[in-house]
C-alpha cells in the first residue's frame, strides 16, 4: 500500500461514533508501526486534514476535509437537492429515510433522516453499504453501467446474515426485478429485522449516481406498506433526477 492510501485508510477510521482516536488506536486499527501513523498524521495535520486537541492529545478530522466536500457540493449538489425530499418522506412514513453516493467499494451514507420513535433502523452518516446486499446497493446497480454491475457479480459475495443474496445469480434476478419496478427491495440481506425500500437517483447520462432508500423494522412492515414505500422512494429519486439534471427522467435506464 502506498502512502496515499496509508493516508486514507487513516482518514477512514474516523467515524461519527469514534470522531476522536489517539495515536496508539489509530496505528493499531490501521495495522501500521507508531512510527509510520505519526508521519502520516502530521503530513495530513499540515495540509488541515486531521487536528489534534492540545489537551487531549488525540486526533480528529480536520476542516480541510470540510472545505473539499463544499468545494464537491456547490459542484454537484446531491446532497442540498435531495435533503428536502428525504425530510417529507421520513414525516410521511416515519422511518429512517438515508442518502447515498458511490464511495471505494459500495455506497456510503451521506445523509440520515431518523424518525422520532425509539424502535427505529439506525444508519450512521459514512456508513458502507455493500452492492449486493442491501436495497440501496441494488438499487443503485439496477441503474449502473453495464461494466459495473460485471465487476460486483464476479467477485465475493459476503454474507452479513442468514438471508444475504450471495449467488451471483440471485443478486441479478434481484437486479432485474428492482429495475422492472423502479425500486429495490432488501429484506434482512444486511442486517435481520430490517427491510429497506431503495431507488436510485440519476444524473445526465441516464446511470445511477446515488440512491434514496427508507430502512423499518420488519415487524412493523406490512407487505403494502413495502410497495407504497418503494413508490414513494422511486417518485423522489424521479424528482431528485430532475432537478439535478434540468429534465425529467422517467424510468431507469434499460441494461444490455
Amino acid at each position: 500500500m502506498g502512502t496515499v492510501g496509508k493516508a486514507i485508510t487513516l482518514l477512514e477510521l474516523f467515524t461519527t461514533e469514534t470522531p476522536e482516536l489517539g495515536l496508539s488506536d489509530l496505528a493499531r486499527r490501521a495495522g501500521f508501526d507508531k512510527a509510520t501513523t505519526r508521519r502520516l498524521l502530521v503530513s495530513l495535520a499540515a495540509h488541515g486534514f486531521v487536528e489534534q486537541d492540545i489537551e487531549s492529545r488525540l486526533y480528529r478530522l480536520g476542516a480541510g476535509l470540510s472545505r473539499l466536500a463544499r468545494i464537491r457540493e456547490a459542484r454537484f449538489p446531491l446532497l442540498q437537492t435531495a435533503t428536502p425530499f428525504i425530510r417529507e418522506l421520513a414525516a410521511a412514513t416515519a422511518e429512517t429515510v438515508h442518502l447515498s453516493e458511490p464511495g471505494l467499494d459500495g455506497l456510503v451514507t451521506v445523509h440520515v433522516e431518523h424518525p422520532a420513535r425509539a424502535n427505529r433502523v439506525f444508519v450512521d452518516i459514512g456508513q458502507p453499504l455493500p452492492l449486493h446486499s442491501t436495497a440501496s446497493g441494488i438499487a443503485f446497480l439496477a441503474a449502473a453501467r453495464p461494466d459495473v454491475v460485471k465487476a460486483r457479480l464476479t467477485r465475493p459475495l459476503t454474507a452479513f446474515t442468514p438471508h444475504t443474496l450471495t449467488d451471483p445469480a440471485a443478486v441479478a434476478r434481484a437486479i432485474d426485478a428492482a429495475r422492472e419496478r423502479g425500486y429495490s427491495i432488501g429484506d434482512q440481506g444486511f442486517e435481520e429485522g430490517v427491510i429497506s425500500v431503495a431507488a436510485a437517483i440519476l444524473g445526465t447520462d441516464g446511470f445511477a449516481i446515488g440512491t434514496i432508500a427508507i430502512a423499518a423494522p420488519l415487524a412493523r412492515t406490512p407487505a403494502d406498506a413495502v410497495k407504497e414505500r418503494g413508490l414513494a422512494a422511486a417518485e423522489a429519486a424521479r424528482a431528485i433526477s430532475a432537478r439535478l439534471n434540468g429534465e425529467n427522467l422517467n424510468t431507469l435506464r434499460r441494461q444490455a
